[in-house]
């Protein structure tokens, strides 16, 4: 199957539209907001820094994002003439690859020029994706019960991480030499990324949908639907505490849809299918900011889940963050 990058050329009213937004009570709202997709998004991705972004848009397949000034790099789909519904993607660490994903397809990509590297046919069912450095590996969360360690560049699964049921969250930590994966088995486990050695094993009362090492790969975050949102020590396997959300709240089903550390692992970004951003102390477990995410109609019934976040100045508690929604914007927070 040809894979191809063709530039797009959209009316100019589509790429600069400047549309005002309407912001609801409940948090502060963003400093700015930009539109990327009419009709929104299938998936939203964003580098560390936020410098970079990858959307997977409803009616025009996936494109490359610099999100400093929201310009529009490349358009990036799995076969030549076709918009591919875009379910998944995620950047290398250093920034110069990124992979997309269909539910049964990847391409590597070359985040520099936007040419194609390489296309291949998942093993199963692709539900969650992690780049690791140099873009030779990727960390699948597949539905056939694993999560693969793939060959991008030559193909084939290098090790296979064990669930008993599906694996719908995934992330990585190269220079700890971690993985972390979680599964609607109940379970979050972690293990060394090489040898596929299960180090801890974290149990829930509910299908684990959402997993995240920080940076510096001494804490993990796993949340389950119905049931909790959890920090880990990722050195003892210990409890360091969970995020308060009330009871009424989680039996209701609120849940994160995105998170994100700060390179220190001294704050966590979290985000909700309720627009809501929050920002937290890790060492405290308080929360120091909140933001919502404005309304395209303050009449309509419809809502925005928060895709994506990224801290793009700074680590500290005054720094500067982004944010992708669902309803296809990006929003600058302060």
């Amino acid at each position: 199957m040809n894979v191809s990058k063709h530039i797009l050329r959209l009316p100019l009213a589509l790429l600069s539209l400047p549309l005002l937004l309407i912001a609801c009570s409940g948090g502060t709202p963003p400093e700015s907001s930009f539109e990327y997709a009419v009709q929104g998004l299938y998936s939203a991705e964003l580098s560390d820094n936020g410098s970079l972004a990858i959307v997977g848009s409803i009616n025009h397949g996936s494109s490359l994002w610099r999100a400093s000034d929201n310009a529009r790099r490349f358009n990036w789909n799995h076969k030549q003439g076709q918009f591919s519904e875009i379910t998944n993607a995620a950047f290398s660490p250093d920034l110069n690859y990124a992979i997309t994903a269909t539910p049964q397809t990847m391409v590597l990509w070359n985040a520099k020029n936007g040419a194609s590297m390489a296309y291949w046919t998942a093993p199963s069912e692709i539900l969650d994706i992690s780049l690791l450095p140099n873009a030779q590996l990727a960390l699948l969360g597949l539905a056939d019960h694993t999560a693969a360690l793939f060959d991008v560049r030559n193909g084939g699964v290098q090790q296979v991480f064990y669930h008993q049921a599906r694996v719908s969250s995934v992330d990585s930590n190269s220079r700890k030499k971690l993985a972390l994966t979680g599964s609607d088995d109940y379970s979050a486990k972690l293990w060394h990324l090489q040898t596929a050695k299960l180090l801890h094993h974290w149990p829930h009362k509910a299908e684990v949908q959402l997993v995240k090492l920080s940076p510096n790969g001494k804490l993990a975050f796993t949340m389950a639907k119905y049931d909790k949102a959890a920090l880990w020590d990722t050195t003892t396997g210990k409890s360091k505490g969970e995020i308060p959300l009330a009871t009424s709240a989680l039996s209701r089903g609120l849940s994160f849809t995105a998170v994100a550390f700060s390179s220190n692992g001294d704050y966590l970004l979290t985000g909700t299918s309720h627009r809501i951003v929050q920002l937290w102390d890790t060492k405290t477990l308080t929360e120091i900011k909140r933001w919502i995410m404005p309304k395209r109609d303050a009449v309509a019934p419809t809502n925005a889940s928060v895709l994506a976040l990224a801290f793009n100045n700074g680590e500290s508690a005054n720094a500067s963050y982004r944010v992708m929604t669902s309803d296809g914007f990006i929003h600058q927070l302060q």
